[in-house]
């Protein structure tokens, strides 16, 4: 049976998808009271300020993005999969909206104008995420499926990047074909021939 979302959980949940659509800046507490149907004064009982409610989102959201990406790791074994898994999930993503947007990759284009609170978890998130990344590749390199031209470290954040940049040029001229011809040519340069 599944369980009802408690409100702290339904005010998460509707600001991420305030925030996929518009950014930080891009809502408010009553946004969310009009979504729900409860007061202002309610959803500050459960997150005083917007800063908070925004760390603990994007904490909350790191921690389904670990456990996704250790996810990926029990799932496949190589690592030459392990990215084909990760790339197909924001492909489907795109293609299709079943999953949200990556609300880390929205707030990142606020950078400058995000609280500290927020600004330091969204860095976190993508630190994290480069690591694993880098991890993946390395493990490659190791079995002999990549060849990389600089340090799994900086190969990672160019993917990253062009994972993310692919995310945002589809989504911005309304191409989900635009994410794979982004990507793609960054994967296979990794492949060794």
């Amino acid at each position: 049976m599944k369980s009802v979302p408690s409100t702290s959980e339904k005010i998460l949940d509707i600001a991420q998808s305030l925030i996929v659509a518009g950014g930080y800046n891009g809502f408010s507490y009553a946004d969310i009271s009009d979504a729900i149907g409860i007061t202002k004064a309610s959803i500050h009982h459960h997150f005083p300020a917007k800063a908070e409610l925004v760390a603990v989102l994007v904490d909350r959201y790191t921690k389904q993005a670990e456990a996704s990406l250790q996810s990926v790791r029990a799932q496949a074994a190589s690592p030459a999969d392990q990215l084909q898994l990760y790339i197909g999930y924001w492909r489907s993503c795109i293609e299709n909206a079943s999953q949200p947007f990556c609300v880390c990759a929205m707030l990142a284009s606020e950078m400058q104008m995000l609280p500290d609170e927020v600004a330091s978890r969204v860095g976190a998130h993508f630190r994290n995420l480069a690591a694993w990344l880098a991890s993946v590749l390395q493990a490659g390199v190791e079995q002999g499926l990549f060849r990389l031209d600089r340090r799994p470290e900086e190969q990672a954040q160019m993917l990253m990047a062009s994972v993310h940049g692919g995310m945002l040029s589809a989504r911005a001229l309304g191409d989900p074909g635009l994410f794979i011809a982004v990507v793609a040519p960054e994967i296979a340069r990794l492949r060794v021939a």
